[in-house]
């Protein structure tokens, strides 16, 4: 296999499912995407499941037979994925493959100091948001790139017909503060909030929707809440925002870059002003719209899933070229 062999045909890439949503997303670009299954269905290893119309070209592959297959780069997605997973179904070939490593969150310890797990300079490193790009510590690691969200919705038009704010957060109360369990305890007592998500329903939520269904279900809503004080920029906010609902958000991490504060939604560190701003758009169903249709604007401007197909082909293809290069090299000096 040579350089022009692999530019000129279609890509397989092999990665783990961790993120449902987002390996939806990855697969709308033209290429193949391999996924590991184990009949015990633990973390990355669930296939394809039910929830995600995903198409022909995600393949399940049983782990027991990942090592003796051919792919053109690997895909990283956790720090088990790069730590463990790796080792245990990759064979030593693969492992020498052209790699990528996709960091979907922000640092859990310290915010600023937090080294990154990836420690191969081989390896390229992928954010979600500018902002985590920002926070990690990725001194030594070559290649950081940023690929901000993509995504793609079925045809649904912002209602608003409900005149309560609407909250998709999976297991809200467990993750405590971070995903901001404290900010929407309070604000529901002076806001009419419903909670949907995996693990709400012992939290007064309304339970799990589905992700195919979860736009029509939202949009009935006046507005979308993000109570979440620290992570990347969320999937569930980009596809409310191309339904053309107004998002409420703390001022925190990317959102500042994303809504802009009296157009496109409310930001602010400020919770009493959010609640008085949360009321004016239930009392003002026209405003709502009115700010609804810049928020759809703005996502179909920024999340665009065909420039997001085409940033991940790209990095992949990039990362491919580099690593052919660097074994010529590599050869070379051996000779």
């Amino acid at each position: 296999m040579n350089e022009i062999d692999v530019a000129n045909r279609r890509l397989r890439i092999f990665t783990w499912h961790i993120h449902g949503s987002y390996l939806y997303y990855l697969s709308q670009g033209d290429y193949d995407i391999f996924i590991p299954i184990k009949n015990e269905k633990t973390e990355g290893y669930y296939g394809r499941g039910e929830t995600f119309p995903f198409g022909a070209n995600v393949i399940e592959v049983p782990a027991a037979e990942v090592r003796n297959m051919q792919f053109d780069c690997i895909l990283f997605q956790s720090e088990r994925n790069f730590l463990i997973d790796q080792h245990e179904i990759l064979s030593d070939s693969q492992k020498t493959l052209p790699r990528v490593y996709v960091e979907h969150n922000t640092p859990e310890k310290h915010p600023t100091n937090t080294r990154h797990v990836l420690d191969d300079p081989a390896v390229t490193l992928v954010h979600v948001t500018h902002f985590n790009k920002l926070m990690w510590d990725s001194a030594g690691i070559e290649r950081v790139k940023v690929i901000e969200h993509g995504v793609c919705i079925p045809p649904v038009t912002y209602q608003g017909d409900i005149p309560r704010g609407i909250v998709v957060i999976n297991h809200i109360e467990q993750r405590g503060r971070i995903t901001g369990w404290d900010v929407f305890d309070e604000v529901r007592k002076h806001v009419p909030l419903d909670l949907i998500g995996m693990g709400t329903s012992g939290s007064g939520g309304l339970g799990e929707v589905l992700n195919p269904q979860l736009p029509e279900f939202i949009s009935h809503y006046r507005f979308f809440f993000n109570p979440i004080r620290y992570t990347s920029f969320g999937l569930a906010v980009c596809e409310a925002m191309m339904t053309g609902m107004p998002v409420v958000a703390l001022a925190t991490t990317e959102y500042v870059t994303v809504i802009e504060n009296g157009r496109s939604g409310f930001i602010d560190t400020n919770i009493e002003k959010l609640i008085e701003n949360m009321n004016a758009l239930i009392a003002d169903p026209f405003l709502a719209q009115k700010m609804g249709q810049q928020a759809k604007q703005v996502a179909l401007e920024k999340f665009d899933i065909r420039r997001f197909a085409s940033d991940w082909e790209t990095v992949f293809r990039e990362t491919i070229q580099l690593n052919f290069h660097n074994h010529e090299k590599e050869n070379s000096i051996y000779q």
